[in-house]
């Protein structure tokens, strides 16, 4: 993703600063809530602001702020269901819990995982 279309972080985020560095990649690495198993390490993603509607994984809620990575290749334990419209849901490969983000069929490129779906280490 090129700083163009890159989004900033909100000012005034603790917890967001906490977790992206000045380059936008997040600082820890991403786990399942769950069982602990490793989405994505640190530095391979970048904070992106996306909106979608996630299915119920304990409360339903919009997702707006999510770790995007353009490379599919940097995911790790995550899993994938069938094709909802133009959406596959991502999900932990070890305990199946999700969905913890998305992938946009329309950009074979690009996964996002719910900043609040997963834990930070």
């Amino acid at each position: 993703m090129n700083a163009s279309n890159r989004s900033e972080c909100h000012e005034g985020s603790a917890e967001q600063s906490s977790l992206v560095s000045e380059d936008g990649k997040n600082i820890k690495s991403v786990v399942c809530q769950r069982c602990g198993s490793k989405v994505l390490c640190a530095g391979t993603a970048v904070l992106t602001e996306k909106e979608l509607f996630l299915p119920s994984m304990r409360k339903k809620n919009n997702i707006n702020q999510s770790d995007g990575t353009l490379d599919g290749d940097t995911l790790t334990n995550v899993g994938f269901t069938k094709d909802v419209g133009k959406v596959k849901y991502l999900i932990c490969a070890d305990c199946e819990i999700g969905p913890i983000g998305w992938h946009s069929l329309d950009d074979k490129k690009s996964f996002y995982v719910a900043l609040d779906r997963v834990n930070h280490e």
